[in-house]
């Protein structure tokens, strides 16, 4: 079986738990290290022979059109993560459309084709911006990987279907295929990527995977390049955020080796095309 694996394209300064600390003016001069978490997962991928979707964020296509172009070259499938990593309840509808058709235009100018799938900055695809999947049916988006079905203070969609499933939207339908979940006690377990790869034991998520590969349920994981660079600079904000953002940074590389050593991995595109789900 063929799980999908997914990288979210951005820069250490440009996350969620650090955005009180770097303000958006201030982006262009902080000094870039996405290359090193890039060779990292590039070099780990070519290894083991493996494929993945990056979500790119449309600021970053801009300025660095030669990873793009790294990532087609390597025969993996570029998908759009929004402009500049703004939560969808602040964007609202309107805002959403300009904000995909930027991070398009980005895209495609670097080189890429034009985007099938997209990733909500910090999965905020919930209920009350549900309106987000009549947007991407409008644009031609084919799937979406927001969804987070878990309980969490700033996303989430509690009950939601843990694995692919079809969403109805104004104009058509939309696949969405959430980051992987393990059921326990009538509810579903974070273990898809992110802050949760780093803080679970290796052991335990691949576990997780390998189980949902005998039930036959394909696992979507996530990470980002700044998980791969333990030596990115400090900054100074309070404690638990700098422990979310930190923990096992220098344990990502080798656990994300175990599992590509064990599981087959692909794109989005790829595994989404070996769902019965998926067709239509």
């Amino acid at each position: 079986m063929r799980h999908a694996l997914s990288f979210d394209v951005e820069e250490y300064f440009q996350v969620a738990n650090l955005r009180g600390h770097f303000r958006r003016e201030d982006w262009e001069r902080v000094p870039s290290r996405l290359d090193v978490g890039m060779d990292a997962i590039l070099g780990a991928l070519e290894r083991h022979e493996a494929h993945a979707t990056f979500f790119f964020l449309g600021w970053i296509a801009e300025r660095r059109a030669d990873l793009v172009r790294r990532c087609l070259d390597g025969g993996h499938e570029v998908a759009s993560h929004g402009y500049e990593h703004a939560f969808l309840g602040d964007l609202g509808r309107e805002g959403l459309v300009e904000d995909l058709a930027r991070t398009e235009a980005a895209l495609e100018a670097a080189g890429a084709p034009a985007p099938r799938g997209f990733r909500a900055s910090t999965f905020t695809l919930r209920r009350d911006t549900w309106w987000a999947f009549d947007v991407l049916v409008e644009r031609g988006y084919r799937y979406d990987s927001s969804v987070h079905p878990i309980r969490h203070p700033l996303y989430g969609v509690p009950g939601f279907e843990p694995g692919i499933s079809r969403v109805s939207a104004a104009g058509g339908t939309i696949l969405e295929f959430p980051v992987a979940t393990w059921p326990c006690a009538g509810r579903n377990l974070p273990m898809g990527g992110g802050g949760y790869f780093r803080l679970l034991p290796g052991a335990l998520t691949r576990a997780a995977v390998g189980g949902l590969e005998r039930r036959g349920r394909p696992a979507a994981l996530y990470l980002h390049p700044w998980e791969f660079d333990p030596d990115q600079p400090r900054c100074p904000a309070p404690l638990v955020a700098r422990f979310r953002h930190r923990v096992n940074l220098r344990r990502t590389l080798p656990r994300l080796e175990r599992l590509l050593q064990r599981f087959r991995f692909d794109t989005y595109e790829r595994v989404l095309a070996d769902h019965p789900d998926a067709d239509g």
